[in-house]
């Protein structure tokens, strides 16, 4: 058996950069529940998805994170459906979605970005998207989104028209994420699989962020499934083969935290939600028991000697994303 847990019965809302928004130090992460057979290795039916979403409604977290482009838009359906069930988005609760580039053309023009908004409002059921993020700019270059009649010009647009709230940017590469911060645009910021027990690639970037006033939400604490499951049952990082190195090092984690009683998932999300510069941190789920389980693992009670054990085990800085 493990060792012993805090209460999960409530957590703090902290507050999102400047946009006045409060929310959880978990995100529930809609990508999964919207089933993404080559990204996750498993399918989610329509069913379990939509519970899933009540589940995150329903449950400890406020803060809900999903995507036009997941699934071809089922993670939103799946989350409209679940709003219909319970009457709405409830008081307090958080729900942030991201505008996408088409994936069949490629194409990331002003009028792609309205339509994919207009097409997450049909979706989610509401009128009004009160936080939406550019979603992986990086298949563009930053002059093209930056353009007239570009992607940002028209969240912007959108924004003034009272259709979205508040503006964010999530994506990859660290000094492009940065590029669009300075911009002074985007009030939240999502980075993903580089700020993690192996992999400290966004943290100029976070730094930046917080100097900026900009809310930093960090995804993909597990790196994809290696710092959850353990490289015996999964060894990729970041969605593609972890090397040598970084094996080595997430095994010695693992036997650190099992000395310890803790579970590798629960020191992975917690390296990230003990940070004092990130206000929450993203976890995707597939199934409803999975919030419960990650708001355990949220409230393990790790020992510091542990934390001191695992500090010297990130990969080197080679093996970093950036």
């Amino acid at each position: 058996m493990y060792g012993k847990q805090q209460s999960t019965d409530a957590f703090p809302r902290r507050p999102l950069g400047s946009t006045g928004l409060h929310v959880t130090p978990v995100c529930v992460g809609g990508g999964p529940l919207g089933s993404m057979p080559a990204l996750f290795g498993y399918d989610v039916s329509a069913e379990r998805g939509t519970e899933t979403a009540l589940a995150a409604l329903t449950g400890p977290f406020n803060f809900l994170d999903t995507a036009a482009g997941y699934s071809d838009g089922e993670s939103e359906r799946r989350i409209g459906a679940a709003l219909r069930r319970i009457g709405g988005v409830p008081g307090g609760f958080v729900l942030g979605t991201k505008v996408d580039r088409d994936f069949t053309t490629g194409d990331f023009s002003g009028e792609q970005v309205r339509r994919s908004a207009e097409g997450s409002l049909e979706r989610l059921g509401l009128d009004r998207l009160p936080l939406v993020y550019l979603h992986d700019p990086e298949h563009i270059s930053f002059e093209a989104g930056m353009a007239p009649g570009g992607p940002v010009e028209a969240l912007l647009e959108l924004q003034r028209e009272g259709v979205i709230g508040h503006l964010g940017v999530a994506g990859g590469p660290v000094e492009l994420m940065a590029r669009y911060l300075r911009t002074g645009h985007f009030a939240a910021l999502i980075t993903h699989n580089r700020w993690t027990l192996v992999d400290r690639s966004a943290g100029d970037l976070i730094d930046e962020a917080v100097s900026l006033g900009v809310g930093v939400v960090n995804a993909a604490p597990f790196g994809s499934g290696i710092l959850a499951k353990g490289p015996a049952q999964f060894t990729k990082y970041a969605y593609r083969q972890a090397d040598d190195e970084v094996l080595r090092r997430v095994r010695a984690m693992e036997d650190a935290c099992a000395a310890h009683g803790v579970p590798l998932a629960a020191a992975a999300l917690q390296f990230s939600v003990r940070d004092p510069r990130i206000t929450s941190t993203i976890v995707g789920v597939s199934r409803p028991e999975r919030i419960t389980e990650t708001a355990r693992l949220a409230t393990w009670d790790i020992p510091d000697e542990l934390w001191e054990t695992l500090a010297p085990l990130t990969a080197p800085q080679e093996s970093w994303l950036y």
